[in-house]
């Protein structure tokens, strides 16, 4: 079989290890195993999500609701957009697809950030497509050293604020005035997978709901904050246009009816929202003040997640699994001496920094 030629050197991407994984090999009971390493919500899924995923067990016979009306329109009053401003994918890494099956291929470009989320350059190459990627400042974008990277051949810029993995969220001043510079025909990508975590987050969203940046997309998610990322929806939010040429390219019933399901009923619970970002924003504190008594440098983050320096990443992260906690090694992002740890509950916190220093020793 003739293997289309970009895949040749493509990377596979390496998630985070299941704790049923880890279990079977190093021999432990799986509830002895906390897993500390995808920027999963502590707490899970919302209990009126999971109540409503209860109720909608007997009909996983019939297929979904193609269009997802009633989400859609949901979503579309929670943000000010009409129904035709949305997009549905299977996580918003299906969105991230999208954009590459409708703009690139062999002969143009996307612009990055140095340590940006791996999908984004893995599917342009995919389709053929060059990367141009930007060292990073600070360990975050930018911005206007991405802007002037921009060129006659780039047909995408993706920056995700707050940044997957390094947890670094851009100045206000300088990711509005980004946004406003960036060419009308380059689609801008602000990837906000983390945006609920944020105490005064940038509202991009009047730029679409005016028709002022139609060039603009915002991607959003039900995994992080609502704990939904084992049905895997996200969402995109763009110009009436795009979206006609996006949904052109998906699949039908790309959005489950579980998917559907969980996330009509978490939309409606703030009180799950309220107490995850509670515990996020007192997860951080934890771990900074832990770090800095360790004297491990780390990267201030305003995401669910740290970035932290220990050495040898992959050696410490194999010594933390062995002690039944799963983290993130860093070296397939280029930062081989550093981890990201995702914020648990308390206890998990701190059985996370307890077996942090046992590998330190």
């Amino acid at each position: 079989m003739k293997i289309n030629p970009h895949l040749r050197n493509l990377p596979t991407y390496q998630p985070g290890r299941p704790i049923e994984e880890v279990a079977r090999e190093l021999g432990l009971p799986v509830d002895s195993i906390i897993k500390v390493a995808s920027n999963e919500n502590p707490f899970g899924p919302s209990p009126l999500a999971q109540e409503a995923l209860r109720r909608a067990i007997p009909a996983v016979n019939l297929y979904p609701d193609g269009n997802a009306y009633y989400l859609k329109q949901k979503l579309a009053v929670k943000l000010g957009v009409e129904p035709a401003n949305l997009v549905l994918g299977n996580g918003s890494n299906e969105i991230i697809e999208f954009v590459a099956h409708a703009l690139l291929g062999p002969g143009v470009n996307i612009v990055v950030s140095q340590y940006c989320f791996a999908i984004y350059p893995i599917v342009a190459k995919m389709s053929g497509a060059d990367v141009v990627t930007v060292p990073a400042k600070n360990y975050g974008h930018d911005l206007a050293a991405m802007l002037r990277a921009v060129d006659a051949n780039t047909r995408i810029v993706f920056v995700a604020n707050p940044n997957n993995p390094t947890g670094t969220l851009a100045p206000r001043e300088e990711l509005i005035q980004f946004v406003n510079d960036i060419p009308d025909d380059v689609l801008l990508v602000m990837d906000e997978a983390y945006i609920e975590f944020l105490e005064d987050p940038v509202d991009l969203v009047p730029l679409i709901r005016l028709g002022a940046r139609k060039n603009l997309m915002l991607m959003r998610t039900f995994s992080k904050i609502y704990g939904l990322a084992g049905v895997r929806l996200g969402y995109g939010i763009a110009d009436t246009q795009l979206v006609s040429a996006l949904e052109k390219i998906r699949q039908p019933f790309n959005a489950n009816l579980l998917a559907q399901t969980a996330a009509l009923a978490a939309l409606d619970d703030d009180e799950h929202v309220r107490k995850t970002r509670a515990n996020n924003f007192a997860g951080l504190e934890f771990f900074a003040k832990a770090f800095r008594d360790l004297k491990l440098e780390y990267v201030p983050s305003f995401a669910n997640f740290v970035l932290v320096r220990v050495g040898d990443g992959q050696k410490v992260f194999e010594a933390m699994q062995r002690l039944g906690v799963i983290t993130r090694p860093m070296g397939g992002y280029h930062l081989p001496e550093w981890i990201r740890i995702s914020i648990g509950t308390r206890a998990e916190n701190e059985r996370c920094l307890e077996a942090l220093k046992k590998a330190l020793a």
